[in-house]
């Protein structure tokens, strides 16, 4: 088989929610929430062999509602939590919990048992996130290198700090924001920064992206108008503290230095319908995945704007003297950026792509009709940037 070739999943069910398994830093694991409304539903936890190029996957009941966004704890892999509707006297509300997952599923090393003598084991519930008194859950975010006892949610126009206590079955608000001024004044999306010892957060409403201080709960920058239309997605570059890509409607992936907000760093425009997810790489940050409702998924090298805009630093002993005049010259140019792949295997939306944290080449997209696809960075780019 093709080492690039994808490998593709189907749920039987539609899904929007992924996310890769943070804790687990050993084995390739995914976890995929559906979105159905008249059978129970379900967290597919997906463990990809590497090797023999397969899936293993386990079934984890969700009875609580369907699910549109699922976040893993940093430092349990057992622990995951998940924002999902619930349907009570024909009134839909927007809920969030910590749960655990069987024992046995924690680590990705273990056989997939047989489907037809294993009933479907159930979540076990650690806590609610109870905001009954702030709306509807849009998403929740681990502290990016916490201990899994700090979260941040985004409700409505509120964004709650919360600590978990005792193994995370109790939960409290330990401070709060809130949105305020005039427009749609509704969360859409979020991303705990990873940068400045986790003290700050960006936040997208409407058209707008904004910075938040932690401690302070204070607003400490805002673009108002980042897109034309709304602001589906954030993520923070890893390597660059001051890096945000932000994606939404206007069918745009835009790359801001939060220092000088004036002006995006840069614009892309390859995608032709809205824009739902954008993705750093952990380890290459030049890598950018972004999936969007026009059924792709692209890879993109952003290079230029990159921890490494001129390419890999070379031992000068590394190089032959023959080498070494041709090495300066082209040192000095910043590299160009470039559109690697573009992804067709989807013939739905693209809601979510992720990539592993366990292995820094491979990525999975997910589109609605529950469609998993699990992709590589091509063969020769992966050299190209090591060598």
């Amino acid at each position: 088989m093709e080492d690039d070739a994808p490998v593709i999943y189907g749920l039987e069910f539609q899904a929007r929610a992924l996310s890769a398994q943070t804790a687990e830093t050993d084995a390739i694991r995914f976890l995929v929430g559906t979105q159905s409304l008249k059978f129970e539903n379900q967290i597919h936890i997906i463990d990809f062999d590497d090797e023999n190029n397969i899936i293993n996957k386990n079934v984890l009941l969700h009875q609580a509602g369907e699910i549109w966004h699922i976040g893993t704890s940093p430092a349990d892999k057992g622990v995951l939590t998940t924002c999902y509707n619930k349907t009570s006297d024909c009134k839909v509300t927007g809920c969030a919990a910590v749960w655990r997952m069987p024992a046995e599923w924690e680590s990705g090393s273990h056989e997939s048992p047989d489907d037809s003598s294993n009933s479907p084991q159930t979540l076990e519930l650690l806590c609610h996130l109870d905001n009954t008194a702030h709306g509807n859950m849009a998403c929740v975010l681990w502290e990016p290198m916490g201990d899994g006892k700090r979260l941040i949610s985004l409700a409505d126009n509120h964004v709650l700090l919360w600590d978990l206590q005792e193994s995370s079955t109790k939960s409290a608000i330990s401070s709060s924001a809130t949105l305020e001024g005039k427009g749609q004044l509704k969360f859409t999306s979020g991303k705990w920064s990873p940068h400045h010892n986790c003290t700050q957060l960006a936040t997208a409403n409407d058209t707008a992206i904004r910075g938040w201080d932690i401690r302070s709960m204070s607003q400490i920058y805002c673009i108002e108008n980042a897109h034309g239309q709304l602001v589906r997605d954030l993520d923070f570059n890893p390597n660059k503290q001051y890096y945000l890509a932000s994606c939404g409607d206007d069918c745009k992936v835009k790359f801001w230095d939060v220092r000088n907000i004036g002006e995006p760093v840069k614009t892309l425009e390859e995608h032709s319908h809205w824009v739902w997810s954008v993705r750093y790489n952990h380890s290459h940050d030049q890598l950018v995945l972004t999936g969007s409702s026009d059924s792709r998924v692209i890879l993109s090298n952003m290079v230029s704007i990159s921890s490494e805009p001129f390419g890999h630093l070379v031992d000068e002993d590394d190089l032959s003297d023959a080498e070494d005049n041709g090495q300066e010259e082209k040192c000095k140019e910043p590299l160009q950026d470039s559109i690697i792949a573009t992804y067709e295997e989807h013939e739905d939306s693209v809601y979510a792509v992720e990539w592993s944290s366990a292995d820094p080449w491979l990525f999975a997209s997910l589109s609605y009709d529950g469609r998993l696809v699990i992709n590589r960075v091509p063969r020769a780019l992966k050299y190209r940037i090591l060598l």
